[in-house]
């Protein structure tokens, strides 16, 4: 990476200029995806890119600037753009920005990485996606059949004007198959071991070995085919139980957007819009039942939300969201934080180079209960079992939700009685969490990884994930009717 003597060069050009506050990351990223459908190769593609931004405090308000051009007169012309942009925005500011206090230190971290992805041969990568695809389609139903992986390192440093001085480098490795089944004037699918992509996580190429995706994808196949024989899933109140993987987008969507402090206080608002988790409500709302506890953790090894600092400096840390069913805390940055006279929760990050970081989500986690998915089921007269995320709608108040899962099984006296399709729930926030009755224990729990959660204008993707064990709801409203 760039060199910290002239990357302080920079900083201390912006404090010249009138900056009370300034620093700088320098990002080189690489990308690599590979896909196929239906037996071909439909994609390999490889990048690099890199860069640097500059962010100052000038006059109580931010500038940021940035170049993808790595050297000193550059990094210097940056530093004096930033500082414009920054006393032009003062000119419009509400309040002046303060900053909660944080321990500059100087470090290094690293992600746990087994076998380097970028080091195993792509053909050797090719082979298992189309030994996996090949496998799906053993069953007829089956028209379309997709699999992939993809792997990301990111590397990058950060310095700043208090004496922050850290290294941080990370890789992600993630895969996943889905079938697509056509019949009787309908298509179904399923996925494995997630929609939208499988599942992410900080590690190496062991971790889409582990998945073993051909060792799965008959069963994908073969569910997706007997989806078109299903009946409908049934329009009715009834107990809902949620599998792991669609309690990751339930925690996503009704816990971890809601509680960004930006949201909250107006400044996120034209993306996806603000939160119900208005200030007054901390430390009273009742948010769930008290089987509910929720952590932002960005300390789990191997999470995608896991890091050693955040893009302001700020330590990796676990914060408690939800208490026993009561909201508790935000995700927060120094800026946010200081509002209220706290320390930041370390959760500022930005997407590449080039983007201002923002708050976003961590590891956002339902803590483990003392169940099993068995034991839900047996204790459950009637009721059904979704799985598997097909598609989510949440309101700008992240309030009222309806979401539909690939796939849905009823639930008679205790048991698994059939094979539901187009499965579909909705609710309110507060009065879903809180109609939870049963969490499954540590043995179920899973930490999912999402590369791909949107916020902010210009848009940003950040890497985010959810650990969750299966849970119960009492009470829920499921299928498509009239109520």
């Amino acid at each position: 990476m760039w060199d910290v003597p002239e990357l302080k060069d920079a900083l201390d050009l912006a404090v010249a200029k009138g900056a009370s506050y300034a620093d700088i990351r320098v990002v080189r990223r690489r990308q690599e995806s590979i896909s196929v459908k239906n037996g071909t190769v439909e994609d390999v593609s490889m990048s690099e890119d890199q860069g640097f931004g500059v962010r100052v405090l000038v006059d109580g308000a931010w500038g940021f600037a940035s170049s993808s051009k790595l050297d000193l007169d550059e990094a210097l012309r940056v530093a004096g753009d930033a500082v414009r942009i920054a006393r032009a925005s003062a000119t419009v500011k509400q309040r002046d920005v303060a900053l909660a206090p944080v321990k500059p230190v100087t470090d290094s971290h690293a992600t746990p990485c087994k076998v380097d992805p970028f080091e195993v041969p792509v053909d050797e990568k090719i082979q298992l996606l189309l030994d996996a695809d090949r496998l799906t389609r053993e069953d007829k139903r089956v028209r379309v059949s997709t699999a992939s992986m993809s792997f990301y390192e990111e590397e990058k440093t950060f310095i700043s004007t208090e004496g922050a001085r850290i290294h941080q480098k990370r890789v992600e490795s993630g895969a996943g198959i889905s079938a697509l089944a056509v019949g009787q004037g309908e298509v179904q699918r399923r996925s494995y071991p997630a929609a939208f992509g499988g599942d992410f996580a900080c590690a190496g190429y062991e971790f889409v070995e582990a998945l073993d995706l051909p060792g799965h994808a008959e069963q994908v196949g073969r569910e997706a085919g007997d989806l078109l024989e299903a009946p409908q899933c049934p329009s009715m109140n009834t107990t809902v139980i949620l599998g792991t993987n669609q309690m990751a987008l339930q925690i996503h969507e009704s816990c971890g957007h809601p509680s960004e402090l930006d949201r909250v206080l107006g400044t996120e608002a034209s993306y996806a819009g603000t939160s119900f988790l208005t200030p007054e409500k901390r430390g009273k709302f009742r948010y769930g039942s008290e089987l509910v506890n929720i952590t932002a953790d960005a300390t789990i090894p191997g999470g995608l939300g896991s890091f050693g600092y955040d893009d302001e400096g700020v330590p990796a840390q676990r914060t408690l969201l939800v208490d026993g069913g009561i909201f508790a805390n935000y995700l927060t940055s120094r800026e946010t934080a200081a509002r209220f006279g706290e320390r930041s929760g370390g959760t500022m990050r930005a997407d590449g180079p080039h983007r201002m970081p923002i708050i976003r989500m961590t590891n956002i986690n339902l803590e483990p209960g003392d169940w099993t998915l068995e034991e839900m089921i047996r204790d459950t007269k009637e009721g059904i079992f979704l799985d598997t995320n097909k598609s989510w709608s949440i309101d700008d108040k992240r309030l009222n939700f309806q979401f539909g899962t690939e796939v849905g099984y009823l639930i008679k006296d205790g048991a698994i009685a059939g094979m539901v399709k187009n499965p579909t729930y909705t609710g309110i926030t507060p009065e879903f969490w809180g109609s939870c009755d049963a969490v499954a224990g540590r043995g179920e729990w899973h930490l999912w990884g999402l590369p791909n959660c949107g916020k902010g204008e210009p848009p940003q993707a950040a890497h985010v994930g959810h650990g969750s064990a299966p849970a119960r709801f009492r009470n829920v409203r499921v299928g498509v009717g009239k109520w």
